[in-house]
């Protein structure tokens, strides 16, 4: 992703805290941030720039992505470094959150390329996403970044020690789980459970 896409997605999430999601579109945000048209075209449309963001959210996860400690360690890590792509732009990206489950659209998209994305969280933590099984864990984990991200929209402190606990106690409920499920104790594996309440849709 080139700086100026990274210029108009932060430009975007402007856009979006001060005027709304319904009201928002990527040429206006690209005016605001002095970007040429020709040179946002790329993200023309909603939809392009929710893939977009979920893209670069997925790179910041896997680059230099932790390869030591268990399988629930990585992913914690893993986790955390999306949470922090969404706290550079938090008073867009909560603007978005509260917004989308009034568009099916929106919600649609941001569910299925989520989805997507915690495939390739499961794989940098070294656990298998493939096939039927796979498909299972993806949902669990989703499950899990959903209600972590509930929780950082409510959290206000400087550390997100608040996020770092949801997500860890949703981790090891996933993981417990996912242990009881297959009848096994050893390695340890995110399965499809949810935590208490069902959470809202997330980026």
């Amino acid at each position: 992703m080139s700086e100026v896409d990274r210029e108009l997605i932060a430009a975007c999430f402007e856009r979006i805290a001060a005027r709304g999601w319904h009201r928002f579109s990527v040429a206006e945000a690209a005016r605001d941030a002095g970007i040429a048209l020709d040179r946002a075209r790329a993200l023309g449309c909603r939809a392009r720039f929710l893939l977009a963001f979920g893209r670069m959210a997925d790179a910041a996860a896997l680059e230099g992505a932790n390869e030591e400690g268990t399988p629930r360690d990585r992913l914690f890590d893993l986790l955390m470094r999306r949470i922090d792509a969404l706290q550079a732009h938090r008073a867009g990206v909560i603007a978005l959150l509260k917004a989308v489950p009034f568009d099916p659209a929106a919600a649609l998209l941001l569910g299925t390329a989520s989805l997507s994305s915690m495939g390739w969280m499961l794989a940098a933590a070294g656990i298998d996403a493939s096939g039927p099984l796979g498909q299972v864990r993806r949902k669990g984990l989703l499950a899990v970044w959903l209600w972590t991200v509930r929780a950082w929209q409510r959290d206000e402190s400087g550390d997100l020690s608040a996020t770092m606990a949801a997500l860890d106690q949703a981790l090891v409920r996933a993981e417990q789980a996912a242990r009881w499920l297959q009848g096994r104790r050893d390695e340890p594996v995110v399965d499809d459970v949810a935590p208490a309440e069902e959470p809202e849709a997330g980026a």
